[in-house]
């Protein structure tokens, strides 16, 4: 199971090899879960999601914060040279693979976007941004 830390340099994602990172916030708590619950929600989640990742070539990243504390749980699928996105609303019991078949759909995009034709259902709804890539450039 590739789980690791995200306290690296953004250009390292690649370190693994993979070109696709799922960020997983491992702070985001559900609304009613103690301050002091010795695991959260979000790593849960972040567990969840490096088992659905197995074997894949997709980075799993655990990340302290995506500022997304009112739609948490939270997590950013990056791609080099594509789209980032962002979502939340997601559940640790059912959308790991959900971020994994989103970060497949990312990878193997032609436009950088990705296509919400076969996008899972937990990433229709629970979309909270896309960031574009750092050398976007508007036509």
């Amino acid at each position: 199971m590739m789980l690791t830390n995200a306290t690296h340099d953004a250009e390292s994602d690649t370190e693994t090899g993979a070109s696709t990172t799922i960020y997983v916030c491992i702070t985001c708590r559900r609304p009613g879960d103690p301050d002091n619950a010795r695991r959260t929600a979000g790593a849960d989640l972040a567990r969840a999601t490096a088992r659905a990742a197995e074997g894949a070539d997709i980075a799993v990243r655990e990340i302290s914060c995506l500022a997304n504390c009112k739609r948490g749980l939270s997590a950013a699928i990056r791609h080099q040279g594509a789209w980032t996105y962002v979502f939340g609303d997601l559940d640790p019991n059912r959308d790991g693979e959900a971020l994994v078949e989103g970060a497949r759909l990312l990878a193997r995009s032609s436009d950088g976007l990705m296509p919400w034709d076969g996008r899972p259902k937990p990433l229709k709804r629970g979309l909270i941004a896309r960031v574009p890539p750092v050398d976007f450039r508007e036509y």
